[in-house]
């Protein structure tokens, strides 16, 4: 059984979602459906596996760098490195 990823809610008001997430090596969060759009602000460079409905990708992304992607979202997120990986979630409520 893979090992979990490690959320930690750090805010959660009427406006926004905040969660830091932490992987140890080839931890993950599970597939999941993201119910509104939201922000990642990696905290380190590292790479991801994506595994989404069309396949499987790796994703390499730079420390402080920021994304963000529409609601809507299905995917699992594993940490492809030989290392804990940390990121931290924003999601914008409606």
């Amino acid at each position: 059984m893979t090992e979990a990823a490690v959320p930690t809610l750090q805010i959660d008001n009427e406006r926004v979602r905040v969660t830091e997430w932490r992987f140890a090596p080839g931890a993950a969060t599970g597939r999941h459906r993201h119910e509104m759009d939201y922000v990642v602000v990696p905290m380190m460079d590292g790479k991801l596996r994506l595994v989404e409905p069309t396949g499987t990708r790796e994703v390499q992304l730079k420390a402080g760098v920021s994304y963000t992607r529409k609601a809507g979202v299905d995917h699992d997120v594993i940490n492809a490195n030989d290392f804990e990986y940390v990121f931290v979630e924003i999601e914008l409520k409606p």
